[in-house]
């Protein structure tokens, strides 16, 4: 019973809020804010692009919330905007450049070791070129398929899944830099 009250009062705040009933608005900021933060964290390494990316990605949210149709999850819908408009501001302000690779390696990007933490992985995906990070991304933390990549990015399918092959070995290869110096054999 509480799933199905959680779930009205959310459906109630968001009609207050398509009314601008500005308090109901600040309840949806407030509420999903720190996670959406980090989505766009995932895709911008500068902190306060990322705030900046995400406050106009909210206002795209109270702009077009009559659009929500209460198919789905409210949050996934939100994160979709985070998403495209942080792949919005990289291609308007960065040049970001794909290897377009016939053939492609499907490497197992495996358990990462417990010991790196997250800012830890973080950096290393912070580390990557800007095609393998935003592919890695969408495929390894948000779920889409090469094919949706692929749409979404206009590239190739075979250009996602090179940039993902391409982006897991540069993290494993990062990784294994760390271990070993973590345990001292460099």
């Amino acid at each position: 019973m509480k799933v199905i009250q959680l779930h009205q009062q959310e459906k109630e705040l968001i009609q207050l809020a398509v009314e601008n009933n500005r308090q109901a608005q600040q309840q949806l900021y407030t509420q999903f804010s720190p996670k959406m933060l980090s989505v766009c964290r995932q895709y911008i390494k500068d902190i306060h692009q990322a705030e900046d990316i995400m406050i106009t990605a909210f206002m795209k949210v109270f702009v077009n919330l009559q659009n929500f149709e209460n198919k789905g999850s409210f949050e996934g819908w939100i994160r979709r905007i985070m998403v495209n408009e942080c792949i919005s501001f990289i291609r308007v302000n960065k040049k970001v450049k794909y290897i377009e690779e016939e053939t492609y390696l499907e490497e197992s990007f495996n358990n990462i070791e417990s010991k790196f933490s997250i800012d830890d992985i973080q950096f290393l995906i912070d580390g990557l070129p800007e095609g393998y990070k935003m592919v890695f991304n969408l495929f390894a933390i948000e779920g889409f398929k090469h094919n949706e990549i692929a749409s979404l990015l206009g590239i190739s399918e075979g250009t996602s899944k090179s940039q993902l092959s391409h982006a897991r070995k540069m993290l494993q290869g990062q990784i294994n830099k760390l271990k070993n110096y973590s345990y001292g054999t460099r």
